[in-house]
């Protein structure tokens, strides 16, 4: 008898310290936000497509089948995303104000804790800090799969990146982590990256538009030719795609657009709701689709300038595409 309830309430702790068997779990409190919803998605296939967290009375909770640790971005109501860390068996509690996101609490792994430590760390600081402040994230902890977040996130992600240095920062954790897929195709990355870089010829590519009409990139040479990526959940990327719209419009410059949202239909939507006159791919695959791995396109929003085929300019804020 003693023995069965010796299990039995061994069996309650572990339940309480993490979460089911196979399972990922993630308990929120959200101050300031009473009701509404959060999106959810994957950039290592942890979950498909894009999933949503219904908020009730400031809190949420969210519960998924889950066979690998990998990542889950969380897209909160303002539009800034967050990386939650998702392991087999394990269940993590966030404490969030709505106003202060950068001060985030996550706790229930180590991962999820050294992220928030991070985050803390760069809540004040300029761009350039925060690239600092990752590398040095990475060399201290380069097991990590937060140190794989980061990199792509910060690393690769910045304006001015040092592909040499990134190039190093990768191989130190291959060496720790030599059986993650998603830091292989961030080495692939990277390699797209540099060979579409500034000054270069744009990567070949052949995609169909939502109208179905074939863009090529051997068409595009002799034209001033923008590519943007946008998601229907991210407003800086809207702005930016708005204020090209209005570009093609006066007939300043060729735009092409590709929406990473998960459906097809919604950008449709979408497009056809703004008067969005410009072409645009979208082929499901979000982040993880090979026509922005090819360009080298990392992020929402993201973007290439081109002239007669060439790469002129990476990235470039709405304000400053306004002004030029």
């Amino acid at each position: 008898m003693k023995r069965i309830v010796y299990f039995f309430l061994l069996s309650l702790l572990l339940v309480s310290c993490g979460g089911r068997s196979g399972y990922f779990k993630i308990d929120g409190r959200l101050l300031h936000v009473n009701q509404g919803q959060l999106f959810v998605y994957s950039p290592d296939g942890v979950i498909d497509g894009l999933d949503t967290i219904q908020i009730k009375g400031g809190r949420f909770a969210y519960e998924i089948p889950c066979q690998f640790n990998g990542t889950l971005v969380i897209v909160f109501p303002n539009y800034s995303t967050h990386a939650i860390f998702a392991e087999p068996g394990e269940a993590v509690e966030i404490k969030a104000d709505a106003s202060h996101l950068k001060e985030m609490e996550v706790k229930g792994t180590d991962d999820n804790e050294l992220m928030g430590k991070f985050r803390k760390q760069i809540a004040s600081t300029s761009p350039p800090e925060v690239v600092k402040y990752a590398v040095r994230f990475v060399e201290a902890h380069p097991e990590s799969p937060v140190s794989v977040y980061l990199t792509e996130r910060y690393i690769i992600n910045n304006k001015g990146t040092d592909y040499k240095q990134t190039a190093e920062l990768i191989k130190l954790m291959e060496k720790e982590q030599p059986k993650n897929g998603s830091l292989a195709r961030l080495k692939q990355h990277l390699q797209n990256l540099q060979n579409g870089n500034v000054g270069q010829l744009l990567p070949k590519f052949t995609a169909k538009d939502l109208n179905g009409n074939i863009i090529a990139g051997s068409k595009l040479k002799g034209k001033n030719v923008i590519i943007c990526t946008w998601a229907s959940w991210s407003e800086d990327s809207k702005d930016i795609l708005s204020t090209l719209n209005n570009m093609a419009k006066k007939g300043l410059a060729t735009v092409i657009g590709i929406c990473v949202d998960p459906s097809a239909k919604d950008a449709r939507q979408y497009i056809k709701e703004n008067d969005i006159i410009v072409p645009n791919i979208c082929d499901g695959e979000m982040l993880e689709s090979k026509l922005i791995k090819t360009l080298g396109l990392t992020s929402v929003p993201d973007n290439i300038i081109l002239n007669n085929g060439k790469i002129t300019e990476r990235r470039v804020d709405a304000n400053t595409l306004k002004e030029e």
